[in-house]
């Protein structure tokens, strides 16, 4: 029986990287029934909600979303819809692997990267807690719970130890905020101490990025609050190609999301240049999570091969490829690799 996934295509580029990724997962052969819901802005000048019900009502039946970016109005009063979904479901983890594909020419191509960013998801600044205490005096207020702490902390370790990885990085400004994220390492040292096979370090965030643009290989997972997750995690991004690269997951105890981190890139909207790859690779953790591994590494595997190859890449990481073009390529590489099983059988 197919598998129903909530499809939520986003804004700008969205519906184009979505209805390509919607492709090179079927010709992976995932057996998947999509049930694709809108959300941004299409939604709120359709609905007058960012949000809809009807994707909540998808979400709760699915329990599993593939989404591609939305966009939120700036200072127009609505909350970012990323941090409304990982509110309302509880969406604690923000999981993000950093890792090179073959044949980007960046600053670190020789580089060997691999690491896995765990980011606590749904509280520090981003509660949204802030008013104004007199004119010309804002405060924001920064929540960290033991709770959220040490739910992030046993995943970033659970993760370690069933991937058999060998060391978790905390990243903090316990120096400064001596009791918010000082309650943060006192989680992680709690959970490390459960975990003794593994290596447990703690690193200054300032430090921290200094040390991920100096030396991005001693690095294999980190954890970390929500403020500084955000940043770290686009700084990693950048060390392999940017944004258009990368994937990302939104996961708690009975539902998850996963989704392209980049921007809606209003400006190539519907011209058939965006890069799918982002997506992609976020479907193949979808995949991996909803237990469609054989399809998940065929699709990680054709992705490989057409960066390694370089012949049809799109204009963001040096190439002159449509999406189109691109994704043909994959499902061509993926059909290549799948032929001689078939025939097998």
């Amino acid at each position: 029986m197919a598998r129903q996934i909530t499809l939520i295509p986003g804004d700008g580029i969205g519906p184009e990287v979505a209805d390509a990724t919607v492709r090179a997962v079927e010709a992976a052969g995932a057996s998947i029934e999509w049930e694709r819901v809108e959300a941004g802005e299409h939604a709120l000048a359709e609905y007058g909600r960012l949000i809809p019900d009807e994707v909540y009502a998808s979400l709760e039946a699915t329990r599993i979303g593939l989404k591609g970016p939305t966009a939120t109005p700036i200072a127009g009063g609505h909350q970012s819809i990323n941090v409304a979904l990982r509110k309302k479901l509880g969406l604690y983890v923000n999981f993000r692997p950093v890792r090179m594909l073959p044949g980007l020419k960046t600053r670190y191509c020789d580089v060997p990267l691999d690491m896995v960013i765990f980011r606590e998801n749904t509280e520090d600044l981003y509660a949204g807690l802030e008013h104004e205490i007199i004119p010309g005096v804002v405060e924001s207020l920064k929540i960290i719970t033991h709770n959220a702490s040490m739910r992030i902390a046993r995943a970033s370790f659970e993760y370690a130890r069933h991937e058999g990885r060998s060391k978790v990085t905390a990243i903090h400004k316990a120096n400064i905020m001596k009791l918010s994220d000082g309650l943060f390492l006192k989680c992680c040292r709690e959970v490390s101490a459960e975990f003794p096979e593994i290596d447990y370090q703690e690193l200054i965030v300032d430090n921290a990025c200094m040390q991920l643009v100096m030396r991005p290989e001693k690095f294999d997972i980190l954890v970390m609050p929500n403020l500084y997750g955000d940043i770290i995690s686009d700084l990693a991004a950048g060390l392999v190609g940017g944004l258009g690269i990368v994937p990302g997951a939104n996961m708690g105890d009975h539902h998850a999301i996963f989704e392209a981190v980049h921007g809606t890139a209003p400006d190539i909207a519907g011209k058939g240049l965006a890069n799918p790859t982002a997506l992609m690779q976020s479907a193949v953790l979808m995949l991996e999570h909803i237990g469609e591994r054989e399809p998940a590494a065929r699709l990680q595997a054709a992705l490989r091969q057409v960066y390694a190859a370089g012949e049809h890449l799109t204009g963001d990481v040096g190439g002159r490829a449509s999406t189109a073009e691109f994704t043909d390529a994959v499902i061509a590489e993926i059909a290549r690799v799948r032929e001689p099983a078939e025939v097998g059988d």
